[in-house]
Formats: structure tokens, sequence, C-alpha cells
């Protein structure tokens, strides 16, 4: 496994505008806290969230990547990248994997945190279909495709990539966390990438308190004790 002294670049690739937020904005900014370079690619445009169906036909993709662009300032991340695939329909395919393995190329990160590609029967929300088939295609570009020169060939003829090998994957959302990080310290920031998803959360009660008792609950679960805030992981060791 990684040791925190070895992370120099982290990439997180997601679904949707926030979902990086709700699963790991607070570890995000102990990364950029400690001089990591933290990337963001989100692979769809967003067009099927939010509450104002006044902006569809293109209006709610443009209004989701400011607000995604927002957030990660909050937790001090400035490099966020767009892949414009559909929100909702998002498969597992070698065109997906190929343009996942192509930022991975680019980057060239210590770390990828991703989404888990299983079901969570516990806790259903992460489980978005979106969310499991770009864990599924950011996993298979981890391993064995940004590795092998061979794989999409014209991403090194065409374009200049030369192979990378990520070290280390952390899945979110799944049904198996094995690592904790205490986040009590940066959750104010995740408040405020969060609540730049006006769009997402806008007209939901009380949000503060719900964030506050999910991620208190993960804290209570991992024996953190009271009063902490934590955010949960699967490590992958891709070695």
């Amino acid at each position: 496994m990684l040791s925190e002294n070895e992370i120099s670049r982290v990439l997180a690739v997601t679904a949707h505008p926030d979902d990086v937020d709700f699963a790991a904005a607070g570890t995000i900014a102990l990364f950029t806290d400690r001089g990591v370079e933290v990337t963001y690619c989100v692979v769809t445009d967003g067009d099927a969230g939010g509450f104002d169906r006044e902006l569809d036909n293109g209006g709610m993709a443009e209004l989701r990547r400011a607000e995604q662009s927002n957030a990660a300032k909050a937790v001090g991340v400035t490099d966020v990248r767009y892949l414009g695939h559909h929100d909702g329909t998002v498969v597992q395919s070698l065109e997906l994997r190929r343009d996942i393995t192509r930022v991975i190329r680019q980057v060239r990160p210590d770390l990828v945190i991703t989404h888990s590609p299983e079901r969570n029967y516990r806790f259903i929300a992460p489980s978005h279909p979106d969310h499991r088939a770009v864990g599924g295609c950011a996993l298979d570009a981890v391993y064995p495709d940004a590795r092998n020169p061979y794989t999409f060939p014209s991403l090194l003829l065409d374009e200049g990539l030369e192979a990378w090998t990520v070290r280390e994957v952390w899945l979110n959302g799944g049904p198996a966390p094995d690592h904790h990080v205490d986040v009590t310290d940066t959750f104010d920031r995740k408040l405020a990438a969060l609540r730049s998803h006006v769009s997402q959360v806008g007209h939901l009660e009380d949000f503060e308190g719900f964030l506050r008792s999910r991620f208190s609950q993960i804290a209570t679960e991992a024996g953190f004790g009271e009063g902490r805030y934590v955010e949960a992981f699967q490590r992958v060791p891709t070695l």
C-alpha cells in the first residue's frame, strides 16, 4: 500500500459533477493542503440531474460544469476535465476505457479515486448505474490499459502518451470499505464544495444536518468516536 509521502499526484474519476464532493472532498482537501496535485475527471455532462427543467437542452450541463469547477476550488483543485458522455446512459465500453486511459497517461497519478463497480445493498445511493460503469472502466483503464503501451496504440503513436502504472486505487461507495480518512478538520470545506452544487442540493431541507449525520455515522462505525467525520474507501493495490 502507498504511504502518505509516496502520493504526489491524484486523479479522481467520477461519473457526474458533485460525485467527488459527496465521496471524497474532505480527503481531497487534505491532499491539496499537503501540496499534492489533484485532477478531477468527470465523465458525464450531468444534464440528467437537477430539478430546474427550464435548463434542458444543454443549459443544465453548462450549469453543472460551472458548479463543479467552483466546488473544486473550495478544496484546492483547479484542474477539472470533462469527458462529455451523456448522463444516465454510461455503460462499460472500450471507448470509455480509452478516454480514461488517455487522462491517466496525461496526469500520471500515483493514486486514482473512483466509484466502486459493485452494488451496495446497504446504502443504494452510490450504486447509480453510471457510477458502477465508470468505476469498472476506471479500474480497467488502470489495469491493464494505461500501463500497456500496446493498448489503444493511437494514444502513444498519435498523441505521444507513454504508458503509466497507477500504483493504487481507492474505491468509494462500495460494500466493503477498508480505509477510513478522518476529515473533521476539512469538513467545512467539503460542505462548501457541496453547497456549490445548487442545482442538485438547493431544494433540500437541512442538507448540512444530513451530511453531518451521514459522515459522523461512518466515523462511529469505523471506531473514530463521537464528534468526528470520516470518508470511507476500499483500497486496491495494483502492482
